[in-house]
């Protein structure tokens, strides 16, 4: 067995847990005692806004979430259900502070999820400052691609695997808006859509096209921009 797979083990047997799907692992507003590093399945995070469910986040496997609980006192921000059969390490603030001097690779998988977790913050930040639907999907599908490739140019295709509900997620819209917006760039040529996978063919394109969008609404104005937005999202 090689050291990466020993040390895995060991983790597991340590750490790991076994979660059915369905299961609600913590709730809004509970104290935060455990994070999760998912080895395998998925989880949905989601928060009740005016009695309605909105999703936040579908974590994957060798995603972290639940990382609040490495600041004690915290409380939760969302609700987080099993949508599979989900295996996890999961840890406290104190068994962390063991894993940072026994398992390094894991405490640098953690700190790298943490970045992740501040530039997408960012990017949240860029997407609610726009107000039309179509021009939010195109900066979400523009970051992913970005992120993706760590390319700032070029032309060849970019695959992103993500669905509709965590596009939806992203950028605060329903998910029937988003799949009208989607397919209107898939028939338009700027999105190829494989099962949940997106491909853009040419990322230049379709930052040209924000652009355009962007001076369109500049000179349309802030109401008639909201107006479009309201369109956009319902075409």
């Amino acid at each position: 067995m090689s050291a990466d797979a020993l040390e895995r083990a060991k983790l597991l047997s340590r750490y790991g847990r076994r979660i059915a799907a369905g299961t609600v692992l913590y709730r809004d507003g509970d104290p935060a005692d455990h994070a999760y590093l998912i080895e395998q399945g998925r989880v949905r995070l989601f928060k009740e806004i005016g009695g309605m469910e909105r999703s936040l986040r579908l974590v994957r496997p060798g995603e972290l979430f639940g990382e609040s609980a490495l600041t004690p006192g915290s409380v939760r921000a969302s609700t987080a259900l099993a949508l599979d059969d989900v295996d996890a390490l999961v840890f406290d603030a104190s068994a962390f502070d063991e894993i940072v001097f026994t398992y390094p690779s894991v405490t640098q998988h953690v700190v790298a999820e943490l970045v992740l977790r501040l530039r997408e913050a960012e990017d949240q930040i860029e997407i609610l400052r726009v107000s039309d639907a179509r021009s939010k999907v195109l900066v979400a599908l523009i970051k992913l691609a970005e992120h993706a490739t760590g390319a700032a140019t070029g032309s060849e295709p970019r695959g992103l695997e993500i669905s509709p509900l965590e596009l939806s997620a992203r950028i605060g819209l329903d998910v029937e808006s988003v799949k009208r917006i989607v397919l209107g760039l898939k028939e338009s040529g700027h999105l190829r859509i494989v099962d949940e996978r997106v491909e853009i063919p040419d990322l230049d394109t379709l930052r040209e096209l924000y652009a355009l969008l962007g001076v369109r609404d500049q000179l349309r104005g802030p109401e008639r921009s909201q107006s479009f937005s309201g369109k956009a999202a319902s075409s």
